[in-house]
């Protein structure tokens, strides 16, 4: 049965985050944060449009051509939003516009102007005002715009107008308010995994040896979209035999051949929050021996680096759990040879497992937020959510490894929110025990 795309975040979800970043900002300061512009795909034809992630998630407002203003004190109003009128015959065309009244009535700011407008009242608005708050090279055309603004404004210091004396990033705010969900933002996200968990064991039952990468990729998209996302959150990877050991593989137009491990990394986007998952299975239903002794090892790394994960726990101690997992493993294997310890501090394990075991997730899929603070790791908090995916790539043509261990590639990832007592796996419906994949796989 279909699932109905609901917001889970109500509209006062966003109204509060808008009061907590007012509340960090210094009195007669002003921040500015323009939506994502529109990005053509070819001729007149443009990609899907996406709105910025800091600029949803202070307004849920979804047009492209609007701009958020927040001035701290101002007493016609804090907030302030830009954005195109309504207009029939364009809507005709290209959809529903809020247009400012709108803006007002259904997205609560306190004060909204039409798109048109915004030369003329940013002058206003910046007059006076101490410092700016605005992240700088994001937005590489609204940079020119403000830096014009700017300077009008010091072309008529001698009629009394006050140029703001600061420029500081807003990114330093909103990034670390981004970091922490909400109890509403992480039953939203679980939403967004349990569906990217459901859309994973579809594509297991689906399998074929024989199959195409992409016809596995279309059991995924079909899941995401028939479950009420729109979009997976970033490109899946969906890759077989030797195209596993390509970390950042997307071509998925291989022909699936019998005796392949299959990696596929996806999960969709659901109102803006992306879901992260990783499974790898046997496209004929039985891991081989030596694919079954791979898959064991990254199993174990990751089942103990999610093991230790609470609050306090600084953020490096998980990739140095699943490195010594694997260290530990790939020497009982022979793949590795010498000292478990003097192995692990020259970082051999990175032949096989070069990347890191995660990053943070949220409305972006390697979400904002700072990993180190003051030169340190970050002790993890609750309210943060991780994804854990170790991996280990054998490189098809690696000579100086027994040929049956050449071209396997295995990563498995699940999405993790740190909890009060510890953590929550939200990803955890779709299975990972070779047993279990073993019972699902074909079998559709």
């Amino acid at each position: 049965m279909k699932q109905e795309l609901t917001t889970l975040l109500p509209k006062e979800e966003y109204g509060k985050r808008r009061e907590r970043l007012l509340k960090q900002l210094p009195k007669n300061s002003i921040a500015i944060l323009p939506a994502a512009k529109v990005k053509n795909r070819n001729n007149d034809a443009d990609f899907p449009y996406r709105q910025d992630s800091d600029f949803y998630y202070l307004t849920g407002f979804t047009e492209e051509s609007a701009v958020l203003v927040l001035i701290p004190g101002r007493k016609e109003g804090e907030t302030v939003l830009f954005c195109r009128p309504r207009n029939r015959e364009e809507e005709v065309w290209d959809g529903y516009r809020a247009g400012p009244e709108g803006a007002i009535s259904e997205f609560g700011m306190e004060q909204a102007f039409s798109i048109q407008e915004l030369d003329e009242q940013m002058l206003k608005l910046l007059d006076g005002r101490d410092a700016v708050y605005y992240s700088l090279g994001v937005h590489g055309e609204f940079d020119q715009r403000l830096i014009g603004w700017m300077g009008k404004l010091k072309r008529l210091v001698r009629r009394g107008v006050k140029v703001p004396d600061e420029m500081q990033n807003l990114d330093a705010l909103v990034h670390e308010m981004r970091l922490i969900k909400s109890e509403a933002e992480i039953e939203h996200m679980f939403a967004a995994a349990e569906i990217s968990a459901q859309a994973h064991v579809r594509a297991m039952k689906a399998v074929k040896p024989g199959m195409y990468e992409y016809q596995l990729e279309a059991e995924l998209l079909h899941h995401f979209m028939h479950s009420g996302s729109r979009a997976p959150a970033y490109t899946s990877i969906v890759g077989a035999g030797a195209n596993a050991c390509i970390l950042h593989y997307i071509e998925n137009n291989s022909q699936i051949q019998d005796g392949d491990l299959i990696l596929i990394d996806a999960g969709c986007e659901l109102d803006h929050y992306a879901s992260d998952i990783t499974r790898t299975f046997p496209a004929n239903g039985r891991f081989s021996t030596e694919q079954k002794a791979i898959y064991e090892l990254v199993l174990n790394a990751q089942l103990a680096a999610i093991e230790i994960i609470k609050p306090g726990l600084p953020y490096d101690k998980l990739q140095e759990t699943a490195a010594r997992v694997i260290t530990e493993g790939l020497v009982e294997l022979g793949l590795l040879k010498g000292n478990v310890e003097t192995l692990i501090k020259d970082n051999a394990y990175k032949r096989f497992y070069m990347h890191g075991v995660g990053h943070w997730i949220g409305m972006d899929v390697h979400d904002v937020g700072r990993y180190k603070l003051e030169g340190e790791w970050r002790p993890l908090k609750e309210g943060m959510v991780i994804t854990v995916e170790p991996g280990i790539y054998i490189a098809p043509d690696d000579a100086s490894v027994d040929e049956k261990w050449r071209g396997i590639g295995v990563r498995i990832e699940d999405d993790v929110v740190i909890t009060k007592e510890g953590h929550r796996i939200l990803s955890k419906s779709v299975p990972k025990s070779v047993s279990e994949i073993e019972a699902l796989v074909g079998t559709a």
